[in-house]
This record gives structure tokens, C-alpha cells and sequence, in this order.
């Protein structure tokens, strides 16, 4: 039973998850043949400020390279 946990920051619609959900099962499906119905995608959105980027915290990286 595959079980995929997907970190990624906060933003995405529902519509943007179904698609990675279905996307990774199909994948597993393609690549291993894994059972689409025994796949397991956990999606966990993550604030910007609680990822690390570069020696910075995501969210401050994004404010300097806007600046530059």
C-alpha cells in the first residue's frame, strides 16, 4: 500500500490538489503498479514563514527577490 506524504505551501486549490492527487496515483500506477484504490496522498500545506529557503525563511526570500 503506497503512502505518499506531500508537503507543500499554503495556496492551492482544491482543484490544483485533486490534480497532484491524481497525478501520483497514476504514477504509482504507471511506474510500480501499484493499486490506484490501495494508494494513499496526504497533501500538508505548510505556511511560507514555517519553510527554509536559502539560509532564509521562505516567505523573507520571497520579499528580497522582489526587491531585486
Amino acid at each position: 500500500m503506497p503512502y505518499v506524504n506531500l508537503q507543500i505551501t499554503k495556496g492551492a486549490t482544491r482543484e490544483q490538489k485533486a490534480e497532484l492527487v491524481k497525478d501520483f496515483t497514476e504514477s504509482l500506477t504507471r511506474v510500480l503498479g501499484k493499486k490506484p484504490e490501495h494508494t494513499h496522498i496526504v497533501i500538508q500545506e505548510i505556511e511560507e514563514q514555517d519553510w527554509g529557503y536559502a539560509g532564509l525563511l521562505t516567505d523573507d526570500w520571497k520579499r528580497q527577490q522582489a526587491k531585486d
